[in-house]
């Protein structure tokens, strides 16, 4: 056994350095660092990783200890280029100004990617002025006493990815912040109390990805001003109480809605809603969570793949989708199955495939199957996915679904029985 070891521990050590410090980068930090008691040949490989993670997960770390850590990690790392840095300190309060002069050593060591999430934040001039960074994420995870601020004139000029989590005023710190990154290609922005009225107007010629979310907000309503010419996705979740105006979103993005709730003072739910899905009725791909079963929808004429998920009435929406070719539904509530007046055009020309999944099996359930078998003129295949069922219940449900007639030759049913093991869902 000793044998072994050896030529185990030989094999590792004869690895040229880049090598090594690549699999020290792979690790937390804490644990990178420990290797240099390993032997003489370990013993300053740590210094040459060029990603940093650090965190508070370890139960016997107090502030004292984590910052001793960092401190050493960063006086002592040798790297020209730090690829990444992950400083995710969210039980301890770490005062600002370590954090500060942390983040000013990592721009020092040319960082290219930073995650920082803390109870407190102090972010130094020199972070705004990096020109290295091109991946920055932010998130203070504390009250409003935690807020960080963006003081200094802001010039990112490699920046492409920008994730920031703001307590209150996203005007006078994210969107300075956005206003800086003339690169910037995927944006998440969530705003997690805002009472000011102010327009939400997002200017970004460059934009790929969009992630907007409220978690609460106040009462007076505000615009939220989409220019964004070259989008291809777009998220937007939390609470609704804004005009949303799409000024230049093209007909290729994916949408996914997951409104939580919809408040407002000077209008109605259904005028911010309607408003809403105007604006985004040319999408190609369209996820949404908990529709309104009593507003009227536009028509969305480009919309391919649609995925619904709370729906309680997807007939209508099936309705106002005539190019669509894919449908996943996923079943959470419950629902009644509203069978359309007329066949949706949809169903005679495009429709191809259909997903769909649930909790708990209803009568509705077969009622909105058997529908789309019989008038699917050119389905190919269905994929059932049931969660608990015992396994004859799920003999007598597969047998029962085979037989119903399909206006499709080609279409084929697909079945899948999730169960909870451990835990977790798993395929039986």
């Amino acid at each position: 056994m000793s044998s072994i070891s050896e030529n185990v521990d030989d094999r590792l050590s004869r690895l040229p350095e880049d090598i090594l410090s690549h699999i020290l980068s792979l690790m937390p930090t804490k644990y990178a660092v420990r290797t240099s008691v390993l032997s003489k040949r370990w013993r300053y490989s740590w210094m040459f990783v060029t990603d940093l993670d650090f965190d508070d997960i370890h139960p016997y770390h107090d502030e004292k200890a984590l910052s001793k850590i960092v401190d050493r990690v960063l006086k002592f790392c040798k790297t020209s280029k730090l690829r990444s840095v992950r400083l995710h300190l969210c039980d301890k309060v770490v005062s600002k100004s370590s954090v500060s002069s942390w983040i000013d050593k990592m721009v020092r060591l040319n960082v290219c990617e930073l995650d920082v999430q803390l109870v407190l934040l102090e972010l130094p001039f020199s972070l705004f002025t990096c020109k290295t960074l091109t991946k920055l994420r932010i998130d203070v995870s504390a009250d409003k006493y935690g807020v960080w601020e963006c003081r200094y004139p802001v010039n990112l000029p490699c920046l492409k990815t920008l994730d920031v989590v703001v307590y209150t005023n996203p005007f006078d710190n994210a969107f300075r912040l956005i206003r800086g990154c003339p690169m910037l290609e995927s944006l998440s922005l969530e705003v997690i109390w805002c009472t000011h009225n102010g327009d939400y107007v997002f200017n970004i010629p460059t934009l790929k990805r969009l992630k907007l979310t409220n978690i609460t907000c106040g009462y007076a309503v505000n615009y939220v001003v989409l220019r964004v010419p070259n989008l291809e996705y777009l998220y937007v979740g939390g609470m609704l109480g804004s005009w949303y105006v799409m000024e230049d979103l093209p007909s290729s993005v994916e949408a996914s809605v997951s409104f939580d709730c919809l408040v407002s003072s000077d209008c109605t739910i259904l005028d911010l809603w309607g408003q809403f899905l105007k604006g985004i009725n040319g999408v190609k791909s369209l996820s949404v969570k908990k529709l309104l079963s009593s507003s009227p929808l536009p028509m969305f004429p480009n919309t391919k793949r649609l995925e619904l998920k709370d729906l309680w009435d997807s007939g209508k929406v099936l309705e106002s989708c005539p190019a669509l070719e894919h449908l996943c539904i996923e079943k959470v509530v419950n629902y009644l199955w509203i069978k359309p007046k007329l066949v949706p055009a949809c169903l005679l020309t495009n429709l191809t495939t259909i997903k769909f999944s649930t909790r708990k099996w209803q009568k509705c359930d077969m009622e909105f199957l058997e529908y789309m078998l019989r008038n699917a003129e050119v389905l190919k295949t269905v994929t059932i996915t049931l969660e608990n069922l015992c396994i004859e219940e799920e003999r007598r449900l597969c047998l029962e679904l085979i037989e119903l007639p399909r206006a499709s030759s080609r279409c084929e049913i697909r079945f899948t029985v999730m169960t909870v093991k451990d835990g977790r869902l798993q395929h039986r």
